[in-house]
């Protein structure tokens, strides 16, 4: 297909398909004259990946590169892949641990032992959950990683669920695209059932 037919089928304007051609986020089509190519079903997944990456993911384009490169060397290790597209990267500063190097019980890593977890430094996630429990404490709610065990089984369930589903499809860009779409588009109806959830207890322990 033409570029403007690639264009359509993919949602994606032409200058915006040009500018992914000239950052190498999309492999160049096959040429069929000096100015013009041809482009195939592959490139319209790959922008439909890129789409996911940028558009809902929410990743730069030099971050959305690194996933694509890593893909497009055919590598088949699904743990780097996954931690790539979850935004699981290197920071260079240390990862923001220094509230768990405080020792104050407060910490992170403390959770992870306890539920056998092996997890990246780089995680961003530490550092939310560090955060989460000072701010918690500085308001006067005593409230550690003790408290959190039960919600960390509950989301270790919710981690087997959603590995599942990305079981199925063997080709890495439909792979990539699936973690995507079924982390970060279903994570807010994930907290809309918290919340309806959180009504009907409320209603069978007050309302009766």
């Amino acid at each position: 297909m033409r570029i403007s037919e690639l264009s359509r089928r993919s949602g994606v304007a032409t200058a915006t398909i040009k500018y992914y051609l000239r950052e190498g986020l999309l492999p160049p089509g096959r040429a069929t004259a000096a100015t013009q190519a041809e482009y195939g079903e592959a490139h319209v997944r790959r922008l439909r990946l890129i789409r996911a990456l940028i558009g809902v993911r929410g990743l730069s384009v030099g971050a959305a590169k690194d996933v694509l490169d890593v893909i497009s060397e055919g590598k088949s290790d699904t743990h780097e892949l996954l931690g790539l597209v979850f935004g699981i990267w290197p920071s260079g500063d240390g990862g923001g641990k220094g509230a768990e190097e405080e020792g104050d019980g407060l910490g992170v890593d403390h959770l992870l032992a306890e539920m056998g977890w092996t997890v990246s430094e780089h995680n961003p996630a530490r550092e939310v959950i560090t955060r989460t429990l000072h701010t918690l404490n500085s308001l006067g709610v005593e409230y550690g990683w003790r408290e959190l065990l039960p919600y960390a089984a509950l989301a270790e369930q919710t981690a087997t669920l959603d590995l599942d589903q990305l079981e199925g499809p063997d080709d890495p860009l439909e792979k990539a695209e699936r973690a995507v779409l079924l982390t970060i588009l279903l994570e807010p109806a994930l907290l809309a059932l918290r919340r309806l959830a959180q009504e009907a207890e409320s209603t069978v322990r007050h309302r009766g």
